[in-house]
């Protein structure tokens, strides 16, 4: 199987002035601005993790208020921003996806994304579903020849670790190994990611 790493970590929010505005008090960081999510009616902040890694703040786009539909991640049924998945980055996701499936895994099928900046420049990416088992088995992201986020000078918050809770902590644990990679999950009754960060004075804080 093709090498995957950990290519960005989603916390999403029904407002998202309030989800960077979260971020921001507790890191001491503030995401900048990414760009439109032109017809999904969404919008994001970004700041870079570390080792080729991001954060992705999203939530609701207030330019575009007609949107009608869902939106991506369940975002019109949170109550308060979370970090609710996270993406594995691939190059050849076609091949990556066949690999799973016969590992026992099924990330779902590649659809085609994009993200218009604002200075304009179209951003284009695949990518699977939203991540399976309630968020914490990764969606798959293939950036092709688009330049990855993480070149375009973001802010920094240095990632030390991401965990999971779970109600089966073995299926999700199977899933991430089933994509070649690994993650320490616990059991819980409330499914949910744990981020362990580095904030602006050195102190590590947890978002979740």
């Amino acid at each position: 199987m093709s090498d995957l790493v950990l290519d960005h970590l989603v916390y999403a929010g029904p407002d998202l002035e309030e989800a960077v505005e979260r971020v921001a008090e507790l890191t001491g960081v503030t995401p900048v601005r990414g760009g439109r999510h032109v017809g999904f009616g969404t919008a994001n902040y970004l700041a870079d993790l570390g080792a080729g890694a991001y954060l992705e703040v999203v939530g609701p786009d207030p330019d575009q208020p007609e949107h009608i539909g869902p939106r991506p991640f369940g975002i019109d049924e949170l109550t308060a921003p979370a970090l609710i998945t996270w993406a594995a980055r691939v190059d050849g996701i076609d091949e990556a996806i066949a690999e799973a499936r016969e590992r026992g895994y099924d990330p779902g099928e590649a659809s085609e994304m994009s993200r218009v900046t604002d200075d304009g420049e179209l951003l284009t990416w695949r990518l699977t579903g939203a991540g399976g088992l309630d968020g914490l088995a990764p969606f798959l992201i293939d950036w092709g020849s688009t330049p990855h986020p993480t070149t375009r000078g973001l802010p920094s918050i240095p990632l030390l670790m991401v965990t999971g809770v779970h109600p089966e902590p073995a299926a999700v644990e199977a899933a991430v190994r089933a994509l070649g990679m690994d993650m320490l999950v616990r059991r819980d009754t409330k499914p949910g990611l744990v981020a362990v960060l580095t904030n602006s004075a050195g102190k590590q804080v947890a978002l979740s």
